[in-house]
């Protein structure tokens, strides 16, 4: 019988990713009607030293293939070792990020798995018999759909990065390291990596940032947002209008074809808040909208609303702060 929420825990260059430790905080509240395990998945090579990581951050099991196979993220060897432990422990959920591995890894396990998979979900929820209630944003953001796989086990989802909030460390925390070893089917190893070759695009992640100014169409100047950012020790984010426009690099888009974020403090300048949009930052702590319009939609999720120009509004910040 399936049982326990399975989360995959991408790292890269040995660096346990942000969204892995915020899936495992999202698992620990689904399992609290189910009264079962959260376990984390673990695959790479010399990484076993970070499975207590995981531990602290939620999982009561880490399962961890450590192969030199694993080393860099390739389709095949992944997937065979998550399909392997998959049916030999037949958990009940199999959690990923929607990131470039989940995205890429995910469709390829529910194929093998003959089960389903909601991509891009922004909320979990599951009842007392273990059934996970999936939404994600539909019909191009316009709306939301709750999605269901009652027929089929495992229940699999990727999860946007920054969506779900990670519990705090403790390092107090105890659970079991179990080691696997996979049967490898190398005659399916039809891509090889020969050379890596890494490109720096953000210095900056605008996922981790506690303050963002947020600028949108209506700041037709965006240098001073960078000085307001830098005196509140935030970061600079946009919406899409002006990465369109070439004004600022994607990495720094916040919304439903951008990055998801929950900072302490979102202050969005011109920005007049297109469901798209909101998708990204609405489960921020605090925002404050600035915008000329005062019927934008903005303001209908705002803790703070004013009703300005907003070039204005950051040029008379730049003076105060």
């Amino acid at each position: 019988m399936a049982k326990n929420v399975w989360v995959f825990c991408e790292q890269r260059d040995g660096e346990i990713q942000s969204v892995a430790f915020e899936l495992l905080g999202a698992s620990r509240e689904l399992v609290e009607k189910t009264n079962e395990k959260v376990i984390a998945i673990l695959l790479g090579n010399n990484i076993k030293e970070k499975a207590s990581e995981l531990i602290a951050y939620g999982a009561d099991e880490v399962h961890v293939v450590d192969d030199e196979r694993l080393a860099t993220y390739v389709t095949e060897p992944y997937a065979q070792a998550v399909t392997h432990l998959a049916k030999q422990y037949e958990p009940s959920v199999i959690l990923f990020g929607a990131t470039s591995i989940g995205r890429d890894l995910a469709p390829r396990l529910s194929a093998r798995l003959k089960t389903g998979l909601t991509a891009d979900c922004t909320k979990l929820e599951m009842d007392e018999q273990g059934s996970l209630f999936m939404t994600r944003p539909a019909f191009g953001g316009n709306l939301f759909a709750t999605i269901i796989c009652p027929d089929s086990r495992p229940q699999m989802s990727t999860v946007r990065p920054g969506v779900m909030k990670k519990l705090e460390k403790d390092n107090s925390r105890k659970g079991e390291i179990v080691c696997d070893s996979i049967t490898w089917e190398e005659s399916k190893f039809a891509v090889k990596v020969v050379e890596e070759v890494k490109e720096i695009q953000c210095v900056e992640n605008i996922e981790e940032a506690k303050i963002l100014v947020s600028c949108g169409r209506g700041v037709k100047n965006i240098e001073p947002a960078f000085e307001v950012a830098g005196k509140l020790k935030g970061m600079v984010s946009a919406s899409r209008s002006l990465v369109d426009a070439g004004v600022i690099g994607h990495c720094s888009q916040v919304g439903q074809t951008g990055k998801t974020v929950r900072p302490e403090a979102y202050l969005a300048f011109g920005i007049s808040g297109a469901i798209q949009h909101l998708a990204g930052m609405e489960e921020s702590e605090f925002i404050v909208a600035v915008n000329t319009d005062k019927n934008a939609p903005i303001f209908k999720v705002a803790n703070l609303g004013i009703v300005a120009d907003a070039g204005a509004v950051l040029k008379e910040l730049q003076k105060i702060l």
